[in-house]
């Protein structure tokens, strides 16, 4: 069966105005059932997940700095959320979505998270409404449990998947491919094992052809 991780807090209240898309997280779940497509019992609701395996990602001095709101302003500012407990239990919470959906995956084929797809936050920092990597926190989980020897993560995410990137840049057990737009954020790129940087206006025949 799939499986597919959702928690309600993983729409976190912004300030009015504000550009992420954060409704997004609420209304997926709903169309998925409205249309059919899933039931109540694809869904399962995520927790806190062991420190142990956040930090097997992310260093100690980020990663306390985090739980604590030590974070810097420019920190923050480069984060583009307003920080409090509740942000960073839910990042929290939606790293522990993609481990237990590894899990699955490895089940049934195939498993998935609403929420995710962290991919600009880096061992030391986060970036880009990105926290805590949970691709990368999820990759470590399957090597430390011996679930996995070699992983490749597809990033087909518009942007590059910087964080990750370096994250896994001199680990040849993690295999990073990222396709994005060549002009698009960020605009200093990490070094990813494959980048296909794409041209702005690329049709979709082209897409799926070069993919």
């Amino acid at each position: 069966m799939l499986k597919i991780a959702y928690h309600p807090i993983y729409k976190h209240p912004l300030p009015e105005g504000h550009r992420f898309p954060m409704i997004k997280y609420e209304l997926l779940p709903k169309q998925l059932l409205y249309e059919g497509t899933c039931k109540k019992e694809n869904f399962f609701e995520p927790c806190l997940p062991d420190d142990e395996l956040l930090l097997s990602v992310h260093t100690q001095e980020y990663y306390e700095n985090l739980i604590n709101l030590e974070i810097t302003k420019k920190e923050i500012r480069k984060i583009g959320f307003p920080l409090d407990e509740t942000l960073i239990k839910r990042e929290r919470i939606i790293a522990d979505g993609t481990i237990k959906a590894c899990d699955y995956a490895l089940e049934s084929g195939i498993a998935m998270n609403i929420a995710g797809g962290t991919h600009h936050a880096y061992t030391d920092r986060g970036e880009a409404f990105c926290l805590l990597n949970d691709q990368a926190i999820g990759a470590r989980y399957l090597q430390k449990t011996k679930k996995a020897k070699q992983i490749l993560i597809v990033d087909l995410d518009v942007h590059q998947g910087n964080g990750t990137a370096e994250i896994f840049h001199d680990d040849p057990s993690v295999y990073t491919f990222s396709m994005h737009g060549a002009s698009n954020y960020p605009f200093k790129k990490e070094v990813s094992d494959l980048d296909i940087p794409l041209k702005k206006g690329t049709g979709d025949k082209d897409y799926l052809k070069i993919l």
